[in-house]
């Protein structure tokens, strides 16, 4: 079973930046497209962004749109999330996880524990 190890969370003002990163111990990272997602206080699992394996696809929720970027390093089995311009609405758990497939489109199969954002002045 892969494990996936979320960092980088923590507390930051509105407008302010983080970057988050997920590192993976599969031996075949760079086959899988992966997702980012987050569960704010008291609410639902909600899809962030994903990636497909090779970088060619990106999907983004629209409320990251325009001030989040995925991105993914296979050399260093990494994947990041990159935030600006941050909301208190941005407060959550933030999870990675990596899809059955090389496709955005395909189920997804391995969790990591998440890391922590607040977001508050």
């Amino acid at each position: 079973q892969v494990q996936l190890v979320e960092s980088g969370g923590g507390l930051a003002q509105p407008g302010g930046s983080l970057r988050l990163s997920c590192a993976s111990s599969g031996l075949t990272f760079g086959n899988y497209a992966l997702t980012w997602a987050r569960q704010a206080p008291g609410k639902g699992l909600e899809w962030v962004s994903a990636v497909s394996n090779d970088v060619r696809d990106t999907y983004y929720t629209g409320a990251a749109k325009g001030r989040f970027t995925i991105s993914r390093d296979n050399a260093k089995n990494t994947v990041y999330l990159e935030m600006n311009s941050l909301k208190p609405e941005d407060t959550g758990l933030y999870y990675c996880a990596e899809h059955l497939t090389n496709s955005i489109a395909s189920g997804m199969d391995s969790w990591g524990k998440g890391t922590l954002v607040t977001i508050s002045s």
